[in-house]
C-alpha cells in the first residue's frame, strides 16, 4: 500500500480542513462554560466541528457530557486501538507576527496556536483513520480516535472519558515527536502560598502588586509590577531601562504619582524545557531585588530570586534528579502573584524522572522557608517497556514511511498516553525541527503534517489489523 499517494490525494482537503480546525478558538473559557460546554464555548465549538467531521465521514461518533468523546472505524471484534488527541490549546500569549487564529500559510507553514500542539496533528490522525475507512481495509480491532478537552489545564476530559469507556488495548497520542516516546516523565504541579507576616516597617519602596504567568506548564512571557517610592523616582526608571537593556529584553516604566509600574517581555516556551524560554518574572523579580523593599514584598521576591533565578533543575530545592531513562528534572516557575493586602503566591511545574520520587519533591517544597505548600498535583510518570508489541509495531511503520532508526526517547512533556496502560506518544514533530509548541508563531509544515497523516494511516492499519 503506498500511504503517501493515499495522502497526496487528498492533500487540499487536509490543508483546508486543518485550517478551519485551527481558526476555532479553543482556549479554556470558564466564563462561558455551562452544563453542554464545561470547559467554555470555544472549546466546544472545536469539539463539535471534530465530532462533526467524523459523522459526516461515516464514523461512529459518541459525546460524553462535552468532556470528551470518539470517533471510531469499526473491525470485526471488540478490541481497541486508541488515537488519543485534544483540541484545547494554551492561551495564545503576546507578539504574534500574523493572527494566531488565523491558519495563515506562510513559507509552507500554517500558524496557529494549536498547529503542532495538537490540532494539526489530530487533523492528521483523523484523515489517518479516514484513508484506511475508504480503502475498505479489514480490521479485526476497532480504531477510535478518543477526543479530550482539558489536556492543558486538569485532563478532567479523559477522567471523566474513562470512567465510561473501556480502556483501550493499546494506542499512541499524535502530540509529541518522533520516532516513539516510551516514556514520560511524572508530572506535579505545586502552589505555595506566602505565610510571613511583617509590622508595618517599610523601606524605600513598598511592591504593591506583581503578577506573571497563566499556567503551570508555561514559562511566563510578560510580567508586571507596581511599587510606590519614596526616592527619586527619576532614578529607578533610569536604572529599569539600563536593567533591561542589559538582559537585551523589552519593557517599560511608567510614574503615576509616587506609583512606578513597570513591565517585562519575555519568552514563553513548554514547561518541559523551561531553558527554551525566557522568564519575564524571574527577570522582574531580580529587578525588584536591587531595591530597598518593604520586608514583605522583600521576602517574596527575594525567594524568587534566590530559588528560582538561574536554576530550572531543582538543586537550590534539594530535589534536582536524573535516571538513564528519562534524564533530568526540570523546574519552572510558572505563576506569580502578589499584592500588598494578600500574601503572594507562586505556581511551580516539575517534570520529573521516570524513577523519581514525588514524595522527596513534596518534601523540598514542603521546607521553603515562608511559605505554606497549599496544593501538590502529581500525575505519575508513564513507562512502556520496549519489548511491547506496541513498539515493536511503531517501529516497523516508522522505518518504512522514512528510511530513518526508530529510536525511542523519553520526554518531559505529559500526553494522553500516559491515560492508557500501553500508550505512547508518537509525533508529530520530526527529528532536527524546532519545537514551537506553546510559543508565539506557533506552526505546523504543511509538509511534515502530510508525512505524518502517511505514518499514522500504516500504524491505524497495523495496530488494528
Amino acid at each position: 500500500m503506498n500511504w503517501k499517494e493515499e495522502v497526496e490525494k487528498r492533500k487540499d482537503e487536509i490543508i483546508k480542513d486543518t485550517q478551519a480546525f485551527l481558526q476555532i478558538k479553543s482556549v479554556l473559557d470558564e466564563d462561558t462554560k455551562s452544563e453542554i460546554a464545561p470547559f467554555g464555548e470555544g472549546i466546544n465549538n472545536a469539539f463539535l466541528h471534530l465530532l462533526q467531521l467524523g459523522d459526516a465521514s461515516g464514523f461512529t461518533i459518541k459525546n460524553l457530557d462535552g468532556y470528551a468523546g470518539h470517533i471510531e472505524l469499526k473491525g470485526s471484534r471488540e478490541d481497541v486501538v486508541g488515537v488519543l488527541c485534544h483540541v484545547d490549546v494554551v492561551p495564545e500569549g503576546d507578539g504574534w507576527t500574523s493572527d494566531p487564529y488565523g491558519a495563515e500559510i506562510r513559507d509552507g507553514k500554517i500558524f496557529a496556536r494549536g498547529a503542532l500542539d495538537d490540532k494539526g496533528p489530530t487533523i492528521a490522525a483523523f484523515y489517518a483513520m479516514k484513508i484506511v475507512k475508504e480503502l475498505g481495509l479489514s480490521l479485526t480491532k476497532n480504531v477510535r480516535m478518543i477526543i479530550g478537552t482539558d489536556e492543558e489545564s486538569e485532563w478532567r476530559c479523559v477522567d471523566h472519558y474513562f470512567k465510561h469507556e473501556k480502556m483501550p488495548l493499546m494506542g499512541f497520542a499524535p502530540d509529541a515527536d518522533f520516532p516513539i516516546i516510551f516514556a514520560e516523565k511524572g508530572i506535579i504541579d505545586a502552589t505555595l502560598i506566602q505565610t510571613s507576616t511583617y509590622d508595618n516597617e517599610q523601606g524605600n519602596a513598598v511592591l504593591q502588586t506583581f503578577h506573571s504567568g497563566r499556567r503551570f506548564n508555561m514559562v511566563p512571557d510578560f510580567a508586571e509590577a507596581s511599587f510606590m517610592i519614596k526616592s527619586d523616582q527619576t532614578s529607578v526608571s533610569e536604572l529599569f531601562t539600563d536593567y533591561i537593556t542589559q538582559a537585551n529584553v523589552k519593557g517599560t516604566s511608567k510614574v503615576e504619582g509616587d506609583l512606578i509600574k513597570l513591565t517585562i517581555e519575555g519568552i514563553s516556551a513548554h514547561a518541559m524545557e523551561p531553558n527554551n524560554g525566557v522568564n519575564a518574572g524571574i527577570l522582574m523579580a531580580a529587578f525588584l531585588n536591587k531595591l530597598e523593599l518593604d520586608k514583605k514584598g522583600s521576602q517574596y521576591i527575594k525567594t524568587i530570586v534566590d530559588v528560582f533565578e538561574t536554576d530550572t533543575r531543582g538543586e537550590k530545592l534539594q530535589i534536582s534528579y536524573s535516571d538513564e531513562i528519562s534524564g533530568e528534572l526540570t523546574v519552572n516557575l510558572g505563576i506569580m502573584s502578589y499584592t500588598n493586602e494578600t500574601n503572594g503566591k507562586l505556581g511551580v511545574n516539575v517534570r520529573y524522572p521516570v524513577t523519581g520520587d514525588a514524595d522527596h519533591i513534596k518534601k523540598g517544597f514542603s521546607a521553603l522557608a515562608g511559605f505554606d505548600l497549599q496544593a501538590f498535583d502529581d500525575s505519575e510518570p508513564h513507562h512502556v517497556d520496549e519489548n511491547h508489541l506496541l513498539i515493536h509495531t511503531l517501529q516497523k511503520v516508522y522505518e518504512e514511511q522514512t528510511g530513518e532508526k526508530a529510536e525511542l526517547i523519553a520526554i518531559g512533556g505529559g500526553t494522553y498516553a500516559r491515560s492508557l496502560t500501553a500508550g505512547v506518544a508518537f509525533g508529530p514533530l520530526f527529528p532536527g525541527r524546532p519545537d514551537i509548541a506553546h510559543q508565539k508563531d506557533e506552526y505546523i509544515i504543511i509538509e511534515d503534517l502530510l508525512k505524518a497523516t502517511a505514518i499514522y494511516a500504516q500504524a491505524i492499519y497495523e495496530l488494528a489489523k
